[in-house]
């Protein structure tokens, strides 16, 4: 089981791995556009400074064609480290560039997964995380739940080394839910992972025993 943090907000990332077994962290285009760092490359390797080569560091690309991937791919590598987790969503150029990515045997976590078809796709390319959208599945009108579960069904059917990485998350029981239908790990934003000591019977326990 591994809690991963959806950020990069450095003040964060720090609190939380003090806090809580958190594993490691990822970040996409729009998490990264509210934080606004003057140096993309330099603010990652801040962020890899905190967590250390420990915990997994997951960078999500924001080229559309597969050749512009892999370069990109190649350009966080050269500026972080080799052990980063190249993140490319799941379209028909990023099943390519994930295929080309393993060859060279690159880190890969397949994102922006909504369909069961699209997750097999990305197992079968090699991917070592696939992360399929829980909050946003479910506005479409789907059950996030039932792909997670056939797609950890598949993984451990056919013997893949993959494992569910579940995100997009707005609370805390669509975190529980995913690691019970078979996500070995999930990413949710800080302030949905304190949601879950916010119960206030929790807090009454604790005043008690004090």
């Amino acid at each position: 089981m591994e809690f991963i943090i959806d950020t990069v907000n450095l003040e964060d990332i720090k609190e939380a791995v003090e806090y809580m077994p958190i594993v490691g962290v990822t970040s996409n285009p729009s998490i990264v556009k509210k934080t606004s760092p003057k140096d993309f490359f330099q603010h990652m390797k801040e962020v890899r400074k905190i967590i250390g080569k420990e915990r997994s560091l997951h960078i999500q690309v924001i080229s559309k064609e597969c050749d512009e991937i892999v370069k990109e791919a190649h350009r966080i590598i050269e500026e972080i480290d080799d052990q980063v987790y190249i993140k490319v969503p799941v379209s028909y150029e990023g099943v390519k560039a994930i295929k080309q990515l393993k060859a060279e045997g690159i880190n890969v976590t397949a994102t922006a997964v909504y369909d069961l078809m699209q997750a097999y796709m990305a197992l079968a390319a090699g991917a070592d995380y696939i992360a399929p959208y829980v909050n946003r599945i479910g506005n479409l009108g789907n059950d996030p739940m039932e792909l997670i579960n056939e797609l950890s069904n598949r993984i451990v059917q056919d013997g893949y080394d993959c494992k569910i990485l579940a995100a997009s998350f707005k609370g805390v029981q669509q975190v529980r839910d995913a690691f019970n239908y078979g996500s070995q790990a999930i990413t949710a934003p800080v302030e949905v992972l304190k949601q879950i000591f916010a119960n206030p019977s929790i807090e009454k326990a604790s005043f008690k025993l004090m």
